[in-house]
């Protein structure tokens, strides 16, 4: 082999490892204030529905809308900073992030069925937490921070009485999205 592939090859095995250790840094800021937001009209929503269908309703539309959001945002974010979206550490956040949602949504439909609804607040907001938590491990600090927050939130939602859960849905998927969202804006760009 001549020097120069040799040299060529050793220098591209260097710059995907670099790629695999960096942090993932297009973390949406502002497309995780927009998914608070979001968040923040949906709670008088879901509040007056009269049935629990009504209100997970409500809550699924709000979910399925910040999937794009998030998405537009962070491939926004990528390209501005001018770096790959789905390889090294964003390809491991993507995978991470995604796995405790899928669980999410099989329990969402299991625990509708079997008439606890009541409890769905407390698994979406303890499974949102492992997801951004497990994805965070190859983020900015802010990331498995935010994470856990959603876990705490998720822990204290079992200790209130049932009718807490729209304030819950609010502080939590509202005001936890909207003060990590600007925090990571304002120290890693939009």
């Amino acid at each position: 082999m001549a020097l120069h592939d040799r040299a060529m090859d050793d220098i591209r095995f260097i710059r995907e490892t670099m790629q695999r250790s960096e942090a993932f840094t297009a973390v949406p800021g502002f497309g995780t204030v927009a998914i608070g937001l979001l968040a923040l009209v949906a709670t008088p929503l879901a509040a007056m529905q009269p049935t629990q269908g009504g209100w997970v309703g409500v809550w699924v539309v709000v979910a399925l809308l910040s999937v794009p959001a998030a998405g537009l945002s962070m491939v926004w974010k990528s390209r501005q900073a001018g770096v790959p979206l789905f390889t090294g550490s964003g390809r491991k956040f993507v995978l991470n992030f995604i796995p405790p949602l899928v669980a999410g949504g099989i329990l969402t439909v299991a625990l509708f069925e079997a008439g606890q609804a009541p409890i769905l607040h407390t698994v979406w907001l303890l499974l949102y937490g492992v997801s951004v938590m497990s994805a965070g491990a190859f983020s900015v600090p802010l990331v498995p921070l935010e994470g856990l927050v959603f876990m705490a939130f998720g822990a204290i939602s079992l200790l209130l009485p049932p009718e807490a859960r729209d304030i819950v849905m609010a502080l939590a998927f509202g005001g936890v999205h909207i003060v990590f969202g600007l925090l990571i804006a304002r120290r890693h760009g939009g």
